[in-house]
């Protein structure tokens, strides 16, 4: 840290401090508010919960300290700079209103409010007196004492009023899920063109040929002949192309053989001049689902470095690094890929953040272009 990043830092008589001193002296009035409001309504739906009065008043008071943090998380950003992101409405597992105030009654939040509220008339009490205090007697000190005081209540309202760390990863996992799912229509939609567009067409015009040579059979031996010999032809075809969509749903060579193959298959078909050098350095094989997601990964970026980026070679490495899967696909294309929405790129990188993993992109303009995935060696259904 350089000597102006450090005295940056140090406090000031500015109106940063002057918004901290505002929150600290507003925590006083707040503090003595919410312990008036939320410890008589909790005490009494507590104590009343044998009753249908005091089940329905602890739902409305959770409901009304939920509220409160909105407000207070609000405060903390506008006064202490503390941008504490808001938390998903509570959501029930069924539908249905009762289902809805059974997930209040045990919402986290909701409840680390309450102790909140319990803790902030003494903390209020203490955070007015001694800001009051600096004021008169310590003046020349006040910047340091707001700064501690301060931090305080970003603890505070940091560790009882954000959304907690299983919620985020909930959230995540929902959007996860979501590009997954995503992904997964898109696919079949792909394949089902394919298979409508192309084997599927073969076959319906090898039935009506195979048709038309037996009609003419008995009349023109020699041109069913011819016939039947194009009908060959159409079913080497079809058989080829069905072949190749198998291998984009999932080779055969990987499921035996693993990455090494796999990726050295793709790099033998590639249509670059100047090839495809693999490099795959595993002991072991990681789970296959995540052998797959490497696999096509690697297929797309190779696919993508023939179609759009002129390159004339690439390069794949595969590498285990402790509980990670590494891969990383080179070019010598003239580079400018990008993650953007919709593309391509973005599709690759939603499939592998869905599984904790990560995706790089470093393409300037003008080449090369370098991706790097990082990917769990075991998802988790498969950690041992």
């Amino acid at each position: 840290m350089t000597e102006p990043t450090r005295a940056a830092r140090r406090p000031h008589f500015d109106a940063r401090m002057a918004r901290q001193a505002v929150h600290l002296l507003t925590d006083l009035p707040v503090g003595i508010t919410a312990f008036a409001l939320a410890v008589p309504l909790l005490a009494l739906g507590v104590s009343l919960l044998i009753t249908v009065v005091g089940f329905w008043l602890l739902f409305a008071t959770l409901l009304l300290l939920r509220a409160g943090s909105s407000l207070e998380r609000a405060r903390a950003r506008v006064l202490l700079g503390e941008d504490i992101p808001e938390p998903p409405p509570v959501q029930a597992r069924r539908p249905g209103f009762l289902q809805l105030v059974f997930a209040t009654l045990s919402d986290g939040l909701a409840w680390r409010t309450a102790l909140y509220c319990l803790v902030m008339l003494p903390w209020g009490i203490i955070a007015f007196t001694v800001t009051v205090v600096a004021t008169v007697v310590l003046f020349p000190l006040l910047p340091w004492i707001v700064h501690g005081l301060s931090a305080v209540d970003r603890a505070l309202v940091g560790s009882l009023l954000s959304p907690g760390r299983l919620t985020e990863r909930v959230r995540e996992l929902e959007d996860d899920r979501g590009a997954v799912v995503d992904t997964a229509a898109a696919d079949l939609r792909r394949i089902e063109r394919d298979l409508h567009d192309g084997a599927q067409a073969r076959l319906v015009t090898l039935a009506m040929d195979l048709g038309l040579a037996k009609e003419k059979l008995t009349e023109d031996p020699e041109a069913a002949a011819r016939m039947v010999s194009d009908a060959h032809n159409e079913v080497k075809l079809a058989l080829r192309e069905l072949r190749d969509l198998a291998r984009g749903i999932h080779p055969a060579v990987l499921t035996d053989r693993g990455l090494d193959a796999a990726l050295s298959s793709i790099a033998a078909r590639s249509p670059l001049p100047g090839g495809v050098r693999v490099e795959v350095e595993l002991s072991e094989r990681p789970d296959s689902a995540i052998e797959g997601i490497a696999y096509f990964t690697v297929s797309e970026l190779l696919t993508n470095a023939a179609k759009h980026s002129r390159a004339s070679s690439a390069g794949v490495e595969i590498w285990r690094s402790g509980e990670r899967l590494m891969l990383q696909v080179r070019d010598d294309g003239t580079g400018g890929a990008q993650e953007l929405p919709g593309g391509g790129l973005a599709g690759l990188a939603e499939r592998i953040r869905a599984v904790d993993g990560v995706f790089v992109v470093d393409s300037p303009v003008g080449g090369p272009t370098n991706i790097t995935a990082e990917l769990p060696w075991r998802t988790r259904a498969g950690a041992r």
